[in-house]
């Protein structure tokens, strides 16, 4: 294959990924009003401004539903619908390995082969531009904050690198 030439497949695997984030980004998974919130965090992204707000209702120790409203770029908001679309049905504790789980990936580590993980393998990319990688964790990272039942904190600021 010439230097100069492109990979067919890459290209329709590039355009298929640029959608499925498109599709989140267009229409957001999770904004739904819940009827009860047992938890709820909001979350803040300060090099770009991303801001989200997360509420969460439990059903004992699962995720019985929640409700994401993320106001930023493209990558933040469908990173916080895809984690809409996947959380609800785990336990708290499959909602963290999940959550630590796309954490890793986002800086380069693989993810277990067991482990489902939806349309959040069109983010992988994101791991090669460091200052996007917030922007896809802000979601994720909210979730980690509000899980971890930490008092009354009512906000997270990602600044992880």
């Amino acid at each position: 294959m010439a230097a100069n030439s492109v990979n067919r497949d890459d290209v329709e695997l590039g355009s298929l990924y640029r959608d499925t984030v498109l599709d989140h980004f267009r229409s957001p998974r999770g904004r739904k009003k819940l009827d009860r919130v047992d938890l709820s965090r909001l979350g803040h992204n300060p090099v770009c401004g991303d801001r989200m707000s997360m509420s969460i209702k439990l059903e004992g120790d699962k995720i019985a539903d929640i409700e994401v409203e993320t106001k930023g770029c493209a990558i933040s908001v469908a990173s916080a619908s895809m984690l809409a679309e996947l959380v609800p049905g785990l336990t708290k504790e499959q909602a963290r390995n999940l959550a630590e789980s796309f954490r890793g990936m986002m800086h380069g580590q693989p993810t277990p082969k067991d482990l489902e993980i939806g349309d959040l393998d069109s983010l992988e990319g994101v791991k090669n531009f460091p200052v996007r990688v917030k922007c896809a964790l802000l979601g994720w990272m909210t979730l980690l904050d509000a899980l971890s039942g930490a008092g009354d904190a009512k906000g997270i600021t990602v600044t992880e690198d």
